[in-house]
Formats: structure tokens, sequence, C-alpha cells
């Protein structure tokens, strides 16, 4: 028997269906990957499951029992519990308190030995005994914040748990350590929904996918019976005659040289030249310095030694104003707090640069060509939104990447440094921003492009060089060019010259 059946849901916002008869159901100890793009309605029907949101029509199923939940303490009471990306701890309380703050009453007294007893427990059964119920919240890095989160769901009884985006924000040994504890979490029984874009992690931890798309169910397959490929088509709707786009570029002269270069304490003897119409990628575990050698070439962050040449032409960068002169722009990690300003039109946004030919005197906009040349780069670039006047937070992660890739182009920078360009966007926007990439590459820019996917890698880049702890490990390409030889190198089983 099922743990949760939800039948027929539907819900509307503002007269525009939200989710159409859309169906789920998930077991008592399985892990079950809701998947769909941004607005397929994953979160609207998981809000209605915590009580975040109440259904239209259809009806909720807990343990063969029709339930009613009007908000999160009712889902609380029939055992569900969802950690958000933004988790909801009270950072100035230990880690004992905030797990149990539901159950410490109102009182003048609260038995601490007693509750750090209980805390202590739950943390051991998740295999967490190193985090101590006494520890303030706040400390905590940000993947034990979220087995707090987890410890804090199981001290309400929780049978249903839904985890959004769990790793958004976790390295790899975090994740793994993450994949333990649902797995463990799995064999002692309880139903556990994952959220994720990642495919790799479907495909590694799920033991079944439900997709969604536009509001309503495609329907539920076993994870062993997918592929990346077909589980792209069930999302997307369409078929691709491949996840990544056919590239024609000849690479031709070498646009950028990074020889010798050293910057912080991470950061040693980096060599690599890209050419204008090619993409070279950057492979690595998380803290390898992949991210750092981008901001010194940049000029965010200083440059011990080494040399940059453009052009085959030696140039001082100490500053992002130097980097944009020379024609570099980086499209950094983080798009929210970095990328663009979410508050701010398209139009402001794109303008957002050290040095912009389109600004006038003293910074100020030259309205008709600066419109002009943003809409130009609207129309290439695909960019979905009503007008440029539009503020970017309003786009979706996709489209938000966009605008941090179309500043550089409208500053004239031929060379893009792109950070993790599609981490966060769901499958559909990745698709698009492979395009735009490619597009890009195929006009005479030079990429270099960061990332943590190793299919993107492959299935992106001409060449890929692997660092590891702060050193170049080696470069791969052609048939060399595997996952394999990506790990290899990112481990230290072999280097490659």
């Amino acid at each position: 028997m099922n743990r949760l059946d939800m039948r027929q849901i539907s819900k509307e916002f503002g007269g525009i269906a939200a989710l159409s008869g859309a169906e789920f159901s998930a077991r008592a100890g399985e892990v079950h990957a809701l998947m769909g793009e941004n607005g397929a309605g994953k979160s609207t029907l998981m809000k209605i499951l915590a009580g975040a949101y109440t259904h239209d029509g259809g009806e909720i199923r807990i343990g063969g029992e029709a339930v009613s939940i009007m908000n999160p303490q009712d889902a609380i009471r029939n055992g569900v519990s969802i950690i958000y990306q933004e988790f909801s701890l009270a950072r100035d309380l230990t880690v004992a308190e905030n797990i149990l703050i539901e159950t410490l009453g109102h009182g003048l007294f609260v038995d601490r030995k007693a509750m750090d007893a209980r805390a202590e427990k739950l943390l051991a059964r998740m295999g967490f005994d190193d985090i101590q119920p006494g520890e303030i919240a706040g400390g905590l890095t940000i993947a034990r914040q979220q087995v707090v989160e987890i410890c804090k769901a199981l001290s309400r009884d929780c049978s249903i748990l839904v985890l959004d985006e769990p790793t958004a924000v976790l390295t790899t040994h975090e994740t793994e350590k993450l994949f333990d504890l649902v797995r463990r979490l799995r064999d002692q029984g309880v139903c556990i929904i994952y959220i994720s874009h990642r495919l790799d992690e479907i495909f590694s931890l799920c033991d079944r996918v439900t997709v969604l798309k536009d509001g309503a169910t495609v329907g539920t397959w076993e994870t062993a019976v997918l592929d990346h490929k077909t589980l792209v088509n069930l999302m997307i709707g369409r078929e691709l005659k491949d996840f990544f786009p056919e590239r024609h570029a000849t690479p031709g002269a070498v646009a950028l040289e990074v020889d010798g270069l050293a910057a912080g304490a991470l950061v040693s003897d980096i060599s690599f030249n890209v050419r204008r119409g090619e993409v070279l990628g950057i492979g690595g575990l998380v803290g390898a310095g992949r991210t750092e050698v981008l901001r010194a070439i940049f000029g965010a962050d200083p440059i011990a030694r080494g040399e940059i040449r453009i052009d085959g032409e030696t140039r001082s960068i100490r500053s992002p104003g130097d980097a944009v002169r020379a024609g570099i722009g980086l499209v950094p990690e983080d798009r929210k707090q970095q990328g663009c300003l979410l508050h701010m039109p398209i139009l402001n946004n794109a303008m957002l640069t050290p040095v912009n030919p389109h600004l006038g005197f003293l910074g100020l906009i030259r309205d008709a060509r600066e419109r002009g040349a943003t809409e130009a780069l609207r129309s290439r670039l695909n960019l979905k939104a009503a007008s440029i006047d539009a503020e970017a937070g309003t786009l979706s992660g996709g489209n938000q990447q966009k605008v941090a890739i179309m500043k550089w182009l409208v500053s004239g920078c031929e060379i893009l440094l792109l950070d993790e360009p599609t981490r966060g966007v769901d499958v559909g926007a990745k698709v698009e921003l492979y395009r735009v990439i490619n597009e890009l590459a195929a006009n005479g820019a030079a990429i270099v492009m960061v990332s943590s996917e190793m299919l993107e890698l492959i299935g992106m880049c001409d060449r890929v060089i692997v660092m590891r702890a702060g050193r170049l490990a080696g470069e791969l390409s052609g048939p060399q060019l595997t996952e394999e030889g990506i790990i290899e190198l990112a481990m230290g089983r072999k280097h490659v010259h």
C-alpha cells in the first residue's frame, strides 16, 4: 500500500491553473524523485502536501485514509515535513533547542538534560553523533544545519519527508554524506520525496521518478528503466536529437593565455590557453580552485605570480575594470547575489559593467543606444521577458543567467568566463543555455567554463583541464574526454600532460 496518494489535485492562482488533476503516489521506505521543468507544478504540489497552500480540488490520502491538510500544523499532525532550500532554524538557539523547539512548552523551566539526551538520540539515529546538542545552530556548516532540520522533522514522528533541492549549496563530500543519511532513513521506512534538477543525483539515489509537466502528471517510472536522455525528453515534452548542441566551430587564434598563474593560498602554477571559437572546460572537485582561477583572471582577486596574455599581448589585470577593457567578462556562480541585480530592470542590468561603451558622460544612460543594443541581444539570446523594462527578479533562473551573460556582450567582451553557468536551472533551461554558449563560440567568442557536471563538460567543451588542490592535474580531449578520465584526474589517480 502507498504511504501517500495525491489524486486529481488542482490549484489556480488568479484564474491561471498551476495544477490540473495532478497525481502523485509514494511508498514507505523509498526515495521518490519529483521531476519537471520550472513551472511544471512540483513546488505547488509539495506546498499543498505541506499545508502552505490549500488545493482547489482533489484528495490526499496518507496510509490509505483521506486527510484534510489546510495548514502546516495539519501536515505535521499527519506525519509530513518539508525541508525547503531556505532553512527555518533559529540561528541563536542550540541544536537541541532547534530540534525540539515545538515540544519545549511555555513554562519557565525546561529539562535541558532530557532535551539534550533526546536530541542526541535523534542525531545518532541519523549517523551524526558528532554534532553536539549544545552547539549553536548558527555556527554549523550549511550541511550540518540541514541535518538539524531533518532531525527536527523526525522529532515530529515524520513519516513523509520532502527534500527540495537539498544539495544546491553542498560540497561533493557533504552531498555524499546527505545521500548516506537519506538511504538510512529510507531503510528505516521513511517515505522520502526528492526534488532536484541534478539528473546524476536522481539516478544514483532515487528508486522511482514521477514527472510533472504543465501542472499535470506525465507518469511514474522505476529509475532503473530510464536513462538521462529519456528522462529529459519526458520533462521537456519533446524529442531532443541530443542533449547538447552539435559543435561545428573551428577554433581560431589563441585569445587568452594564462602562464604560471598563482593566486591566494590555493591556486598555484596554472597554465592554459583558449582559442576564439573554442569552449574550454575546467573540471575538478569542489575546493580544487576552479572559481579562484576565474576570479584571478577577471581581476576580482589579486594575482601573486604569472602572466595573462590577450591576443598574444601581456596585460596587467588588477581589477575587473582592467579585465573588461581587455575584453574579459565573468558570469559568477551565484547569479542572484553577484550575476545581476534582481530588483532592477533587464535594461539596467545589461549596463552594469565596470566599462560600458553605451553609457554617456558620468555613466548616464543614452536611452536609445542602449535600448537598441539590449533589445538586439534579447532577441539573439532568446531572452523570455515581457520587455527589457521587466525586473530581473521576475525571470526564471535560466533567463536570469542570460541577463548575466548579456551585460558582457553589451560591453563588447569576447572572452567569457562562465562559473557553473547552468547551476540551479531546470533541464529545459540548460538546453537553451547550451545553445547560447554554442552560438557565442560559433561567432568567435573564447569561452572558459567551470562545471561540476561531468556530462556537461563532455557534451559542451572542446577540451577540459582538470584541477586538483589548486594545481593543474591534466588536460583531456577527444577519446580521452570521459567521466572516468575526469574522475581519475580530479581524485589524483593519474596525471595527463
